[in-house]
């Protein structure tokens, strides 16, 4: 829906920083724009579901959760812009930013005119273009598409299958169904799945890709074939597990 001044954008703002967030929440509701705010990334989440935004701010350096993990989490069901605005001086943070899904990345200290105009740029961009959207894909090679059992994940598409029906997956089961086949029948530690997926490891990823592999461990149980099984070994790691028949159609 194409926004006027009548109609002003919704932004989530999630920062931690009082004084910044505040400061920034003036400028921009000077502007028309109508702010929330979000303390934390379980105030975002909730808010996310609540409020229908036009924009999300998001700093990576939250008390409860990293940002990145945030951001992938948002994307997962925001389809609007994402800017990420952080103090954070990793040098891989604006790769790993732009690959779980924000539209732009800027290093604090940043002027609130630069932040405004970047803001305005996704504004007018979304209501020209609409909600972002995949690009039509082009047929998939048959090298694109890894097998494993009747478990089909069509890497040019980023689409799985089970037993040729449509799996239904979030971005990040995806990804971390993607990591888990590349080496099925082989553990892959809690720490290599995080990097992977979300660029980092700590307590609060750990906690979040907990969640992400039960939700996805219940997907592959639902299926209408006996798909691979994840398996989750204590200490070490999880496991795409999968067995085929032997050749009389007999399982060992």
């Amino acid at each position: 829906m194409t926004r006027t001044h009548s109609n002003p954008s919704v932004i989530i703002l999630v920062e931690d920083d009082g004084p910044f967030a505040e400061m920034l929440r003036d400028r921009l509701s000077m502007k028309g724009h109508m702010v929330w705010l979000a303390e934390n990334g379980a105030q975002a989440e909730a808010l996310s579901e609540e409020v229908r935004a036009d924009l999300i701010i998001v700093d990576l350096m939250l008390p409860d959760m990293n940002g990145l993990v945030l951001c992938a989490n948002l994307r997962e069901q925001f389809t609007g812009p994402i800017i990420i605005c952080t103090a954070s001086r990793r040098p891989e943070d604006p790769v790993l930013g732009f690959k779980l899904g924000a539209n732009d990345f800027v290093r604090k200290p940043v002027s609130c005119n630069e932040l405004e105009a970047r803001i305005e740029v996704l504004l007018r961009q979304t209501a020209r273009d609409g909600p972002s959207s995949a690009p039509t894909a082009s047929p998939a090679r048959h090298e694109d598409v890894q097998v494993i059992g009747p478990l089909a994940i069509d890497r040019a598409r980023c689409r799985v299958t089970q037993a040729g029906a449509p799996m239904h997956l979030t971005p990040t089961e995806y990804r971390l169904l993607s990591v888990l086949a590349d080496r099925p029948n082989h553990v892959v530690s809690s720490k290599e799945l995080a990097e992977q997926v979300w660029g980092a490891h700590d307590t609060g990823i750990c906690r979040s890709l907990e969640v992400h592999l039960r939700r996805l461990r219940a997907k592959l149980k639902s299926g209408p074939a006996t798909l691979p099984v994840l398996t989750a070994r204590r200490g070490l790691g999880f496991e795409l597990a999968w067995e085929p028949p032997d050749c009389n159609g007999v399982s060992p």
